[in-house]
Parts: C-alpha cells; sequence; structure tokens
C-alpha cells in the first residue's frame, strides 16, 4: 500500500512534543542522537553530516535554528530560507527522524530538555571548544566529532553563487 505524502515527512516538533517524542523512543528502547545547525542551504556536506550522525544510534533530532538565531548567528542577511522551507527540507531527509526549532544561538537549553544518548558536532569544533559539553555529560550522553567535508559550506556556496552572478548572467 503506498503512503500518503505526510508519510515521507519526519515531524518539526515544538519542545515540549520533543521531549514527548524522547520518551517514546527511548521506552521502545532506541538511543536517541542529537545534533543542530542552521541548515540554511542544504548542500552535499549536510545530507553526508546527519546520515553519519543518525548512523551514531537508532533515531536522529535534528534541533534547527530559528530565523532570529540565524541572524544572531550569520548576520542580517540569513538565513536565506525561512525556517519553515528549512524544516521542511530536512524533514524530507530519510536520516531525520525528527527536528525541533530553538532560538539560542547554541543547544544547551534544548540539551537539557532532550537529554540524548549521543550529540553529534562537525570535527571542524574540539570538544572542549563546545559550550553544550557541560550538558551533555550531566544527563549520562556522549559527544562524537562527525568527519568534515571540506570545502562545503552554505557561507562558500554562496559566495559561488554571487561570483557566477555577479555580471548579471
Amino acid at each position: 500500500m503506498a503512503s500518503k505524502p505526510a508519510d515521507l515527512f519526519a515531524p518539526v516538533l515544538d519542545l515540549s512534543s520533543a521531549v514527548e517524542w524522547r520518551n517514546a523512543q527511548r521506552s521502545a528502547g532506541r538511543s536517541v542522537v542529537f545534533t543542530n545547525g542552521c541548515f540554511d542551504l542544504i548542500h552535499a556536506g549536510h545530507v553526508e553530516y546527519l546520515a553519519w550522525a543518525r548512523e551514531q544510534g537508532d533515531v536522529l533530532i535534528v534541533g534547527l535554528n530559528t530565523d532570529t538565531s540565524v541572524r544572531k548567528l550569520k548576520g542580517e542577511r540569513r538565513p536565506l530560507m525561512p525556517f519553515a522551507d528549512r524544516a521542511r527540507i530536512l524533514s524530507a531527509l530519510r536520516s531525520v527522524d525528527a527536528i525541533v526549532g530553538f532560538s539560542e544561538p547554541t543547544p544547551e537549553v534544548i540539551l537539557e530538555q532532550i537529554q540524548p544518548e549521543v550529540h553529534v558536532k562537525s570535527a571542524q569544533y574540539r570538544e572542549d571548544e563546545l559550550p553544550e559539553r557541560t550538558v551533555v555529560r550531566r544527563h549520562g550522553g556522549r559527544i562524537v566529532l562527525a568527519p568534515h567535508r571540506s570545502g562545503s559550506s552554505t557561507t562558500a556556496l554562496i559566495a559561488t553563487i554571487l561570483q557566477r552572478y555577479a555580471d548579471g548572467g
């Protein structure tokens, strides 16, 4: 029997629903993996990162920065796509099981509630640089650093687009 289109998308949850979702996953014996980001223009680096993150446990919940949060982190011209569009695209990826928005620049507040077994960050960072490491460890979670695909970033993609179309072409 064919799936309805809505069945192909992971849920986009508010924080209380995300905690309920996490509790249901744990009750079913699944380990929860969390990662976060702006995911402004989805590119191959994002897709590989999310697939790698999902492999670190049984289910993956993605903390997605709200538009206000992205502006604070990336500047007034970002995000290029609004939260709803970014969330919809992420929710269509097979590696993503749920999405939850957050408005803080870093994910400590949301991690305090979600309490994942695994928190994934890019190997661009060092664990001792992560402000959220204390929260993750306090709840018995571990941090793993995903391989970084160099040359693959939203900022680089924007620069390429601007350069290629600078002459109006």
